[in-house]
């Protein structure tokens, strides 16, 4: 028996990937491929058309690499820098997440997607960071974050809790006042 050419609509395991043309048994064509639409019989005007379709998908491909590549190399230089709250042991009070992050690029200039940025967790850290983002399945980019304990790591270290001579402890020069007289909120009017 003969085998029979045809043109794979979809990736079939163990036989190949969509648009290829192969050679099966006429039976497992007849039965299995071209029922369950996984292929078609490959005629000359068919094999004309996907191939078509293959270098219009190329070219498109193409032009998508040398766009994906200049934003890379834009990416690849850019540095960060983000101001947070945090505390002396260098956690941030908040986090600094991918929305964050996509906010100041597109301050820069360069316009996105969140979901695209590799960020298994936010920041939550001061120091710098790598942030990867998958601009395509082959097209990597990388850039720096630096981020910074902002204004509150200064009034907490001025806020922090200090003995003061008479045993009492208070907020530092707070410390110092007596305590006001307590409020009657008892009103006798109504």
């Amino acid at each position: 028996m003969g085998q029979v050419q045809v043109i794979l609509s979809e990736d079939v395991h163990a036989l190949g990937d969509a648009g290829e043309i192969v050679s099966v048994k006429p039976g497992f064509a007849r039965n299995y491929l071209i029922p369950q639409g996984k292929a078609m019989i490959a005629t000359a005007e068919r094999v004309n058309e996907v191939e078509h379709k293959k270098r219009v998908i190329s070219e498109k491909m193409a032009k998508d690499w040398t766009d994906l590549t200049a934003v890379k190399a834009k990416l690849d230089g850019i540095a960060l820098e983000v101001t947070a709250q945090a505390g002396d042991s260098g956690k941030l009070f908040g986090s600094v997440t991918a929305a964050n992050l996509v906010e100041l690029l597109s301050e820069k200039g360069l316009q996105i997607d969140r979901r695209k940025l590799q960020l298994s967790e936010p920041i939550k850290t001061t120091g710098e960071h790598t942030v990867a983002i998958r601009l395509r399945s082959d097209v990597i980019a990388e850039f720096k974050v630096k981020v910074i304990g902002g204004a509150a790591t200064a009034t907490a270290a001025a806020a922090v809790v200090e003995r003061v001579d008479d045993g009492k402890v208070g907020l530092g020069a707070a410390a110092d006042k007596p305590d006001p007289e307590p409020l009657d909120i008892r009103d006798d009017e109504y």
